[in-house]
């Protein structure tokens, strides 16, 4: 069988599966492709695969510090395809004791003492000693809070906008998920789960419209019995999202801060 590379392909791959063109599927276009976007915000939204981790890199202007956040709406990548942020889980710590590099500084001479020859020094003094460092920033100076809603696309940061911590020219870098665009990496509309539960939602619509024409007798004695396909769909619907949330989902610290 062929690679499914794109979403025509797709959608006649789905009505085939429920017997087209030898069966007249009575589900309308417009419908199915609501149903193929319905399928594809929820493999979004929890398979493991839907998602891509990236850096938003961006340079404060006057603008972002007027209005106190980021609008992450406009997030592109390096190709600059549009990103959908789903969510941010945190900002790398910009201080002025990680950019210092005056030779007064502590992170300067430790470099300087203990790191001056890499064949012969052990570098585990060092490690633990940055890690202490860290961890006494943490405790007296903490992490800046952020604040992120999906459909908001706003990236809240609590800082002191335009203050010394955070003036124009600032480059802050958030690291966040994004969803994976199907017409950019085409290879989402080849995934199993995916076919098999658009394929369900098709066949529910489908009996949901004959469950209308239910107990009319057509030429030849077939009597139209919508409500049973559309109780198969119902149930294979049930089995694809129980096998999503057991196989599937992603691990729940991904988006803990």
């Amino acid at each position: 069988m062929a690679t499914i590379t794109n979403r025509s392909d797709f959608k006649t791959y789905c009505l085939r599966r429920l017997g087209f063109p030898t069966i007249e599927i009575n589900v309308d276009d417009d419908q199915v492709e609501d149903r193929i976007d319905d399928a594809l915000q929820y493999w979004t939204d929890y398979h493991f695969d839907g998602l891509q981790k990236v850096y938003y890199i961006k340079a404060l202007q006057q603008t972002d510090i007027d209005q106190r956040y980021l609008d992450l709406s406009t997030a592109q990548d390096d190709q600059g395809n549009p990103l959908e942020i789903v969510g941010v889980t945190r900002i790398f710590p910009i201080s002025d004791s990680q950019s210092t590099v005056n030779m007064f500084d502590l992170r300067y001479q430790l470099r300087l003492n203990e790191l001056y020859d890499f064949t012969s020094a052990s570098y585990i003094n060092y490690t633990l000693t940055q890690q202490h460092l860290r961890s006494l920033e943490i405790m007296f100076t903490g992490e800046v809070p952020i604040r992120f809603q999906r459909h908001m696309q706003r990236l809240y940061i609590d800082w002191n906008w335009g203050d010394s911590e955070a003036p124009v020219g600032t480059v802050v870098i958030a690291e966040a998920y994004a969803a994976i665009n199907p017409d950019v990496f085409n290879l989402v509309w080849n995934d199993r789960w995916l076919k098999e539960y658009t394929t369900a939602l098709i066949k529910r619509t489908w009996g949901n419209n004959m469950k209308k024409f239910g107990g009319i007798q057509l030429p030849g004695g077939v009597t139209l019995n919508g409500d049973v396909i559309y109780k198969e769909a119902a149930d294979e619907i049930e089995r694809l999202e129980k096998e999503m949330e057991n196989q599937y989902g992603p691990p729940l610290e991904w988006f803990m801060n």
